[in-house]
């Protein structure tokens, strides 16, 4: 069977004096009707990344709201994460050549996944290009529809993408019931039929890496990686990739050093098992730091988890999210969270985030983002002031609770048409 992916049981009334009591009982209300049904979650990894951490939450509250959710994970070998990472990066509008041969491995590798498809779910989400190629191979196996609702959840910037990757992926979509893009840009022409949806990602405030940590805490885990809590510090949390540009914030901080000599800067990675490309991404970075000490390069290779990115973004002077592109950047919903000012990009999801001047500040070159972060270091009134803006844009719109109420709206939709289909399950109340 495809890997079972253990998630630690939540209470959703954990929420209550978070978001409100309205916002839990209508989870509650919604949810009702659907108690009992079967949920699969299918990705590529369990670690690392943005779709990997919604889903260490949004699995376990869907089972407290009496959902049996379930979260999969796909299996291959680094041909095939290769393989996706250059699919990932041409949808990106990085071109890449893609081949025959390269779409014949993508679905000799989404068959064979299919083969360990052992039970079958009343509504299957499946999360981006990496096993999106696992329902049509799942029909061919079966030679016939599966009967329950399937999903593909899309959390990548399509703006720009390579014309021939996308129609080879929009070719595996095309069975799916519904389509789910992140931001209303990001979406492209679906199958007549097909539900399509545009839902923000969210962060969990309560889990290890959002909740409070005492200022005690923060600075004892930021000393021990070698960083002055004393001192100001720039702070990056991505993927070594191209598209975060860990090298251009490098050039960012360099500016910034020359204005403000004690001037740090941080940045943390997550290598995640289905990014075969990080690694070469974090040498190149280390070139460019060469040897100034000021420069912290860190990871969960070197005891970097969820609580100390924590630590990190409470602490962080400015926060920093230089992304060429975003599918949303949870980064900067997290930084916000926790009321630390940002700097970031005007990409993908980042606008939505970030109102320019109110929660932190766009920009969209190296100098603009080196002056942003400057103004930010030189007047602490105005960044606590875009810091408390920020936590609050975020408490009313990015928050966890209201992904599952989009989620628990969107199954309710998908089981509607799968009984208008025939299939075996009867619509669902109002």
């Amino acid at each position: 069977m495809l890997a079972h992916v253990p998630v630690t049981p939540i209470d959703i009334e954990e929420y209550r004096p978070i978001v409100g009591d309205a916002t839990i009982d209508e989870l509650r209300a919604l949810s009702e009707p659907l108690r009992g049904m079967v949920v699969h979650h299918v990705n590529a990894t369990a670690f690392g990344g943005g779709v990997a951490e919604i889903l260490q939450s949004l699995v376990p509250i869907l089972q407290s709201l009496g959902i049996r959710a379930e979260w999969r994970v796909i299996r291959g070998a680094d041909e095939f994460f290769s393989l996706t990472k250059r699919i990932h990066n041409s949808l990106q509008g990085l071109y890449a050549p893609f081949t025959p041969d390269d779409q014949q491995v993508y679905l000799r590798y989404q068959e064979s996944n299919a083969a360990l498809v052992e039970s079958e779910a009343d509504v299957t989400v499946v999360h981006d290009p990496q096993p999106a190629g696992l329902f049509p191979a799942l029909i061919q196996l079966r030679e016939h529809h599966p009967g329950g609702g399937w999903i593909w959840r899309c959390h990548i910037d399509l703006t720009e993408a390579q014309p021939d990757v996308w129609d080879f992926v929009a070719s595996q979509i095309a069975p799916y019931d519904a389509v789910v893009f992140s931001l209303e840009q990001f979406v492209r022409q679906v199958r007549e039929g097909q539900i399509l949806r545009v839902l923000a990602p969210a962060i969990d405030p309560r889990t290890p890496k959002n909740a409070a940590l005492s200022l005690e805490s923060s600075r004892s885990i930021v000393a021990r990686h070698g960083v002055d809590p004393d001192r100001p510090f720039l702070l990056q949390v991505s993927r070594f990739d191209p598209w975060k540009d860990p090298q251009g914030v490098i050039d960012v901080y360099r500016m910034i050093k020359q204005v403000i000599p004690r001037a740090q800067l941080v940045l943390i990675a997550s290598m995640a098992d289905d990014d075969p490309e990080g690694w070469s991404y974090y040498e190149r970075t280390a070139r460019r730091a060469g040897e100034d000490f000021d420069i912290h390069l860190l990871s969960n290779l070197n005891g970097v988890g969820n609580v100390e990115v924590n630590a990190f973004q409470q602490l962080a002077t400015v926060v920093l999210q230089k992304s060429i592109r975003e599918g949303f950047g949870l980064t900067v919903t997290e930084a916000l969270w926790k009321a630390r000012p940002v700097v970031a990009s005007n990409a993908g999801g980042i606008p939505l985030q970030i109102i320019n001047g109110k929660t932190g500040y766009l920009v969209g070159n190296n100098v603009q983002c080196a002056a942003g972060a400057l103004r930010l270091l030189q007047k602490p009134r105005v960044a606590a002031r875009i810091g408390r803006n920020g936590r609050e844009h975020v408490r009313r719109h990015f928050l966890i609770t209201r992904l599952v109420r989009d989620e628990l709206m969107l199954y309710r939709d998908v089981l509607r048409q799968r009984a208008l289909a025939g299939g075996e399950r009867q619509p669902i109340s109002q």
